[in-house]
């Protein structure tokens, strides 16, 4: 493995003279001499290149954009090997309506453009940022220091697989751990039999003592042989990533979880709408965890925290649908957010609730729509599938399902043999007040359920899951939840009303805004239920799962890879995760031996959580963290309270070895020991999964579309662009790891370079999923044009001999017909069948959550509620927080349209030529009384930063100020500063590398990150306020005080 800068250039020299002293840099833009930097910060594709060659297909490549989470499919277009411009792909769904035929020839394609927002078109500018990273960076000072040395890639390899005295030469002499020592339980057959027996340790059904006496040759392996269930020193890997989607995120856990033998491998959900999904998940019985309305036949839509013009999944696939939907067919809307969006201000009504508040909104129109008969009884009553299908309904609910009263709280579902009226696997229902054992996945018998019951049977006293929801609803009077939410009981009667009267083709739509709370779980199922209360699921204009995607890593007949299979001599990670999401407490000893509560709380229902992952890391709980691998991720940044792992990251005794694999130096990546180069979306590969807004079967491909501007270098014989994958398959190599090198996946299949993973999951993908549902193969036009639409790429990507040993000889003419379209996309219209959508649900809505009912809060020892509640905002143990006082006005964020991510501070496209910093909104009547006047500066102060100033490590210390937006439009009382402004990093300061130093951009430090303002959970004091059950990170429960500047 070695750096190997000499590649060969088929671009004019005049189309990038500057390339020569580019390698010499460590930086895109040449920022060894500062002087220089100026004229790069502006995108080098700003040209203007003729209309004709950017419409020819040979400067054609169709790939999926990542300026935010919807990845649209983007149509890539260069100009003399330039990347000129990108614009929206015609063959998507999302990007145009209807989308063309997918069988249209690209040559044809070619001259037909669809649209694309402001970020995906900047994209251009993330690809050419002058401060991105080309080559290994080694901090050359203290963490934070802003102090870096250049290291060739062989080397940084040689020194996080050895580890030891990494640091000598700036006078640390601690030993930092290498992955090689980490790695201590390498045995396949072995680390399945510890497993096996570490988890019988945990539930008490083995001994300590027994396990250590059967694996006494081995406990030097184990974390801590007293707790073997904590699993092996394995575990002390922890790869954190920010923005990965799938296609890496399978490669992410095939590194860690089967090669690593590390169960931690998390993704950046939890600072999104974790409780979004977990909700859905929770209240479809696992089947799903995302829904979406039918935007193009709903009548009603109730956006909820969210819309279709701003963010969500997202403005350029949603907002056509909305606009339509209101011009030519009359569909109406309503809006729930505190701050006057986008949306709300073309919305019919607009409900600025209380923030923290919308778990009470949502129960005062169920207790409207149950008190005024306003629900689809018929549907409730359906207690199983027969039921449901007998009356042409595809999903049914537990709403008739009996429930079990404990200390006045639902406990848990009651049980046939409970009753001696059948088995333990069967439900009971009231039938006329006759009990009956019913299974809800029963095809042949159907039974409706009464629908409110409230019963002792014996020493049981029962309701049904619906009495339930009618309890709690009706526990606070309509005027009562004014007072909470702010919002008018009339307003409320006339949304439910307008809700209730579209039959299937009304939807409630959520996101972000009402469940990134501590409530946000109970608030997000509160809004669910809505929806299952009028029945609207897998209707046409009602709520739908969307059209998915043909699977590209297997578990489908037809696949012709199943990577699941494909992993000779892979480990079985065991012990509880870093953040203990998905485990029980009560499973494993530390429970036994320590009881209620946890030092940190334990997540079962929920993952990917990532203000957990450092804090957790650096005090050492479940057990010590070892090495950390931070993947295009700024928690610092992006997490609310995010800079309080500051000082964590920092103190290598607390986080030994931190890696830092990134496009540039952000706001977590400058307190790394090492950073390592990654590609943009523009020079990589992915296949990002579809959002459910869109109906029809999408499968959609990233691929490199521009020529990679990071080195390249040479592993195992191999030269690539240095990259994660580089990265994953040198280390795995270098220790011999299972699932990297030659017959990696079974005999004769290697994996020795990017494309051997990602070309074979295409090839699924193309194959279909079901047997011969294959696409045809590419024509010799076609194949022609494909390797000539590539012409710019270097060897180092694209060798179409190293690309065909990736995949059959069968199967490589099937893959290029799907790269030549940047994905497989079903035609326009097949996603319905009749009145019905195609993909369905079809399976039963869970009103009374059994599992969730059952488990009690690690923190307190209390049980959590099986139905949606409202109890306002809390701490991690479940105590109602103290607010207001001197911190008189509620914050919240909001996402631009034209940014909303930390690396679009890039973009100056949309940024500095839309709008070059954000603004705090706040309402005219507090404007005010404070007298404000617009535009003035103002300090803004909250418990967790009460001098309005942050300081993050390196000696700076930031001022929280920002200019006012004076406005009617947001709720008086709360004011809102939106995100991806404020940086301290990413290219915004001066760093220092080879001696040189390099000028920051002030452009990107414009304007205000709200996130270190965000409230301290109160008992761990080291993490932002986190719902319970969700895990979503609060970001909407701060109070903060705002005074002149």
């Amino acid at each position: 493995m070695s750096r190997k800068d000499d590649r060969k250039d088929s671009r004019p020299a005049s189309a990038m003279s500057r390339r020569d002293w580019i390698k010499s840099s460590a930086f895109v833009g040449g920022a060894a001499a500062a002087s220089t930097l100026t004229p790069f910060t502006e995108a080098q594709a700003s040209v203007a290149a003729p209309r004709s060659e950017l419409s020819k297909p040979e400067n054609i490549i169709y790939s999926s954009c990542l300026q935010c989470h919807v990845a649209c499919q983007i149509k890539a277009k260069t100009w003399d090997g330039t990347l000129a411009k990108i614009d929206g792909s015609a063959y998507s769904p999302l990007n145009c309506l209807p989308h063309i035929p997918y069988e249209t020839d690209p040559a044809d394609a070619a001259v037909v453009d669809a649209k694309l927002c402001a970020k995906g078109q900047s994209g251009v500018q993330t690809y050419y940022d002058p401060y991105r990273v080309r080559v290994v960076l080694k901090r050359a000072g203290a963490r934070g220091s802003g102090e870096w040395e250049t290291i060739p890639f062989d080397r940084f390899i040689d020194e996080v697989t050895q580890g030891g005295q990494l640091f000598q030469g700036i006078g640390d002499s601690r030993s930092y751990p290498g992955f090689d020592e980490v790695v201590a339980l390498r045995d396949t057959d072995l680390s399945k039999a510890m497993a096996a027996d570490a988890k019988a340790v945990g539930t008490g059904d083995m001994t300590v003592a027994d396990f250590k006496t059967k694996y006494a040759d081995h406990v030097d392996k184990l974390i801590d042989p007293d707790h073997p269930d904590l699993g092996p020193k394995n575990n002390g890997f922890v790869f954190d990533a920010g923005r990965i989607e799938h296609g890496r995120k399978e490669l992410m856990k095939w590194f860690t979880k089967q090669s690593v033998g590390s169960p931690n491998a998390f993704e950046h959900t939890t600072i999104c709408e974790q409780s979004h999904h977990i909700a859905y998940d929770a209240m479809t019985g696992g089947n799903n965890h995302h829904m979406k309305p039918d935007l193009q036949n709903a009548e009603f839509v109730i956006f909820w925290g969210t819309g279709a013009y701003t963010a969500n999944f997202g403005l350029t696939p949603m907002a056509e649908k909305v606009t339509t939907g209101k011009v030519e067919r009359g569909m109406k809307t309503a809006v729930i957010d505190p701050r006057l969006s986008n949306d709300a201000g073309k919305a019919d009504w607009w409900l600025p609730v209380t923030p923290g508040a919308d778990g009470a909104l949502a129960m005062a129109m169920i207790r409207w729509m149950l008190e005024n008969g306003r629900y689809n009884g018929d549907y409730l009553a359906n207690a199983n599938k027969a039921a449901a299908t007998a009356d042409g309904d595809p999903t049914w609910t537990n709403s008739a399902h009996l429930v079990k009263i404990e200390d006045g709280a639902g406990r848990a579902l009651v049980r046939a043999d409970e009753l001696g009226i059948g088995s333990a696997d069967a439900y009971v229902v009231s039938v006329d007040g006759e009990l009956i054992a019913v299974d809800p996945t029963d095809e042949s018998t159907p039974i409706h359920g009464d629908l409110f019951v409230d019963a002792e049977v014996g020493d049981l006293r029962l309701k049904t899951s619906l009495q339930l929801l009618h309890d709690e609803a009706m526990s606070r009077t309509q005027a009562e939840y004014e007072a909470i939410t702010g919002v008018p009981e009339r307003q409320v009667e006339e949304v439910a009303r307008e809700f209730t009267s579209h039959g299937k083709r009304a939807v409630v739509e959520l996101y972000r805004g009402p469940v990134q709370h501590t409530d946000g779980y109970y608030a997000g199922s509160a809004i669910i239920a809505m929806n299952v209360l009028i029945g609207n699921a897998d209707w046409k204009g009602g709520l739908q799962k969307g059209g998915s995607h043909w699977h590209e890593f297997g578990g489908k007949p037809g696949n012709v890879y199943e990577f699941a299979d494909m992993h000779p001599g892979s480990l079985k990670a065991f012990g509880p995760t870093m953040t203990r999401e998905k485990h029980r407490y009560e499973d494993y000893t530390l429970f036994r031996e320590e009881g209620y509560p946890a030092k940190r709380p334990w997540y079962p229902f929920s993952g990917n959580i990532y203000q957990e992952v450092i804090p957790s890391f650096a005090q050492g709980y479940p057990y010590p963290g070892k090495i950390l691998f931070l993947h295009k991720g700024t928690p610092a940044l992006a997490s609310p309270a995010g800079d309080k792992v500051i000082e964590m990251l920092q103190d290598p005794d607390r986080v030994p070895l931190f890696i830092s694999c990134d496009i540039v130096i952000g706001e977590t990546t400058m307190y790394a020991d090492y950073v390592l180069p990654d590609l943009t979306f523009m020079e990589r590969w992915g296949t990002p999964h579809v959002t459910p807004d869109v109906t029809t079967m999408t499968s959609k491909v990233r691929q490199p579309v521009a020529k990679p501007l990071t080195e390249d270098v040479v592993v195992d014989g191999e030269t690539m662009p240095i990259s994660l994958e580089a990265f994953l398959i040198a280390v795995s190599k270098r220790l011999g790891l299972s699932g990297f090198g030659d017959d990696a996946f079974g005999p004769g299949m290697h994996f020795n370079r990017p494309e051997d993973w990602h070309l074979k999951a295409v090839a699924n993908i193309a194959l279909g999923d079901k047997p011969g549902e294959v696409v045809p193969d590419a024509s010799p036009a076609e194949m022609d044009l494909f390797v000539k639409s590539r012409r710019h790429l270097p060897a180092s990507v694209f060798d179409i001999a190293a690309w065909k040993r990736a995949v059959r000889p069968d199967e490589w003419a099937k893959v290029v017909y799907v790269l030549n379209r940047g994905g497989r996309y079903a035609p326009f219209g097949s996603g319905y069948s009749g009145e019905y959508m195609k993909k369905k649900m079809g399976t039963m809505f869970h009103l009374f959550v059994d599992k969730v009912a059952k488990q009690r809060n690690s923190m307190s020892g209390e049980y959590f509620s099986g139905i949606p509640e409202y109890r306002g905002q809390y701490d991690t143990a479940g105590k109602a927080l103290t607010r207001g006082g001197t911190y008189p006005y509620r914050l919240i964020t909001f996402k631009e349209a034209f940014g909303g991510h930390s690396r679009t501070i890039s973009n100056y496209w949309s940024n500095v030529a839309l709008q070059p910093e954000n603004m705090l909104w706040i309402n005219r009547q507090d404007a005010s009384r404070l007298g404000l006047k617009p535009l003035q500066k103002v300090r803004l102060t909250s418990p967790a930063q009460p001098n309005g100033k942050l300081a993050i490590g390196d000696g700076r210390t930031l001022d929280m100020v920002a200019k006012v937006d004076v406005r009617e439009g947001i709720l008086p009382g709360t004011v809102a500063l939106s995100w991806h402004y404020g940086h301290w990093a990413y290219g915004s300061n001066d760093v220092v590398v080879d001696g040189a130093v390099i000028k920051g951009d002030t452009r990107r430090a414009a304007g205000l990150c709200p996130n270190p303002l965000m409230d301290v959970d109160p008992i761990l004091k080291d993490v932002c306020l986190t719902d319970p059950v969700g895990a979503s990170a609060s970001f909407f429960d701060t109070y903060v005080n705002v005074t002149p500047a």
